[in-house]
């Protein structure tokens, strides 16, 4: 009996070494690591379709930093946006800030296009150059109803 009960402990053991080590994944691969590790600047959009908290902030598609929070202003009716850029990485203070998607089918993420400025962002400063969400579904009804100015 002692040998069963030796046997039960250590497949107790692998099973809860197993669900700690998929949860430490999990929460790397979600970005609710320990903190962040970068600075955060702010953005207001008039449209932030399919951009939720923890969705990746690229710049030439490589993620630098996440979206942490997101609220309605309600004297603008825009959303105003918070989000962490990776420590080291500087962005130009001319760059613009925009919501793109990753395919017909793919999800949505915020996009850092980089100015020429020699000067940058300063934690907690406010990208003011902002282009929101486009509605595929207003995209295909302006055409299919003829809309759109086609010359």
């Amino acid at each position: 009996m002692s040998g069963h009960s030796t046997t039960e402990v250590l497949v107790g053991g692998a099973v809860l070494a197993g669900a700690i080590a998929f949860a430490v994944y999990a929460g790397q691969a979600t970005g609710l690591s320990a903190g962040p590790s970068g600075y955060e600047l702010t953005a207001s959009f008039r449209s932030l379709d399919g951009v939720s908290v923890g969705t990746d902030v690229r710049l030439a598609g490589v993620k630098v930093g996440t979206v942490t929070g997101i609220a309605l202003n309600p004297e603008t009716y825009r959303a105003d946006t918070r989000f962490t850029v990776t420590q080291g990485i500087e962005i130009p203070d001319d760059s613009a800030i925009l919501v793109s998607s990753e395919g017909l089918l793919g999800g949505n993420f915020v996009e850092i296009m980089p100015g020429g400025s020699p000067y940058y962002f300063a934690p907690g400063d406010e990208i003011l150059d902002t282009q929101g969400a486009v509605s595929l579904i207003s995209l295909l009804l302006k055409f299919v109803s003829g809309d759109g100015n086609a010359e």
